[in-house]
């Protein structure tokens, strides 16, 4: 049986929640690395985070397209 198609409102909500998966993610891993930096008095952990959180993103995001065009294409 074939995946269904989905609907434009499907998309559109699909990829606005794509939109707001980077900065999100990104502000999760700054803040993270944030309290670690308060815990254990560095510096550098919030930098680490952000890092982190913004290549989470960034797969998560690669993931999504790659999913959606490989059901395109079929």
């Amino acid at each position: 049986m074939p995946p269904s198609k989905k609907t434009p409102a499907a998309r559109y909500v699909e990829y606005s929640g794509l939109a707001l998966l980077l900065p999100v993610s990104t502000v999760v891993g700054y803040a993270i690395g944030y309290w670690l930096d308060s815990l254990f008095g560095t510096t550098w952990l919030r930098i680490l985070f952000l890092l982190l959180g913004s290549v989470a993103g960034f797969v998560q995001l690669i993931r999504q397209i790659m999913r959606d065009s490989s059901h395109d294409g079929s």
